[in-house]
């Protein structure tokens, strides 16, 4: 049988450390399934999925236990990729002028459609030709197959008169 291991890690960004964090897996006989990494204000912060066979995932969380001299970890175990069946994959693409709570409002709609979401980034940048700051996000959720797309992104346009929203089904 397989285990799968959810690992979170932050610490101060250097060289090396996806390195460190392969060759523990490795030399353990994981195998990393995927991941999201990022330097935020001088930090290394990433997740990522790992797979072992049962039989060697203690002693895989025990030698990613020994790293933290160079990274804060949270390992959890995890199930298989759950039944998405009775879900669509679908990709929101929004940017509107960035404001307290958008992103408060926008988790509000998603929940009340009981949309998961399975990847979010977002950033805020300069807007062309003006001082005004823009607010960008793109996901990638699952969504129920009894829910149009239309009703997403009208709910989400609810908003704000100034939300641009972009919906892919995938």
């Amino acid at each position: 049988m397989t285990t799968y291991l959810v690992l979170t890690a932050i610490g101060e960004d250097k060289p090396g450390l996806v390195e460190s964090l392969a060759r523990i897996i490795s030399d353990n006989s994981g195998n990393w399934l995927e991941s999201s990494m990022s330097q935020l204000a001088g930090k290394f912060a990433g997740i990522l999925r790992v797979s072992v066979n049962d039989n060697n995932a203690d002693k895989l969380i025990h030698a990613l236990e020994n790293i933290s001299d160079q990274l804060k970890l949270v390992i959890e175990r995890a199930e298989a990729d759950g039944d998405i069946e009775l879900q669509q994959a679908v990709k929101l693409n929004l940017i509107g002028n960035d404001r307290p709570g958008i992103i408060r409002e926008i988790s509000h709609v998603l929940t009340s459609l009981s949309i998961n979401v399975e990847q979010l980034s977002t950033e805020c940048a300069p807007a062309p030709m003006s001082n005004d700051v823009l607010f960008k996000a793109k996901a990638n959720l699952r969504v129920p197959v009894d829910l149009e797309p239309e009703m997403l992104q009208r709910r989400i346009e609810q908003i704000a008169d100034d939300l641009m929203v972009e919906i892919q089904i995938s």
